[in-house]
């Protein structure tokens, strides 16, 4: 199959969905991350509908990132440009710490949050399962066992960097283990539908919860 030549260019990406309602305190987070290598704002809402502006300037990421805010029902917008002249490595890993600072930035002390969320989730041929605690710890757990280094000009242990970087930014655990698979881009576009819906089970509001679900009465870490 033709694979279209890889450019530095930007793509864009917007997509639009239903916002769902929320109370008076909105769980929204901004960020906007500058290097030498990156140039990058994101910002989230928590309770949204899981609208999206993707700009990364790596269609294949955009896609997964798009999948990642729909499932979730986190709103994303994220315009990001980085020295894709060198490879894409500099791009992925900060936008994932962007995001991730701005999901910690509008859980707040999270205070009422379920604070745990699993998932698994079937992409044809593949399984995903995707496990989450936000309790301030990072931790990541990676079985992502894909036998192809590309899926077309995207080099998939990137995928590992992004994780790695969204978990550390949230300060979350995160586990992510493949049941079965073979294409390699159902097996990540499984794992990031996985991690959405594990993360918006984890971020959601429990009206049983009073303060913060911690029995030591902080999930800082």
């Amino acid at each position: 199959m033709a694979t279209k030549k890889r450019t530095t260019g930007r793509s864009k990406v917007s997509k639009s969905a239903p916002r769902a309602k929320r109370g008076a305190g909105k769980r929204e987070g901004r960020v906007r991350r500058r290097t030498s290598e990156t140039n990058i704002d994101v910002s989230v809402d928590l309770d949204g509908g899981g609208s999206y502006s993707i700009d990364t300037g790596i269609p294949f990421f955009d896609h997964m990132l798009e999948t990642l805010s729909r499932h979730s029902f986190i709103d994303m917008k994220i315009s990001a440009t980085g020295d894709l002249e060198v490879d894409d490595h500099h791009t992925v890993e900060d936008v994932g710490i962007a995001i991730g600072q701005a999901v910690a930035q509008a859980l707040g002390d999270k205070g009422g949050i379920a604070r745990f969320g699993h998932a698994e989730v079937p992409l044809d041929e593949a399984l995903v399962a995707a496990t989450v605690d936000l309790s301030g710890r990072p931790f990541l757990v990676y079985n992502l066992k894909v036998r192809h280094h590309r899926v077309g000009s995207f080099e998939v242990e990137l995928v590992n960097d992004f994780m790695q970087a969204l978990m550390n930014a949230v300060g979350m655990n995160l586990h992510l283990n493949m049941r079965y698979g073979r294409n390699p881009h159902h097996i990540i576009e499984a794992a990031f539908k996985a991690v959405a819906k594990a993360l918006s089970q984890a971020c959601a509001k429990e009206s049983r919860v009073k303060g913060v679900p911690s029995t030591k009465g902080s999930l800082s870490g």
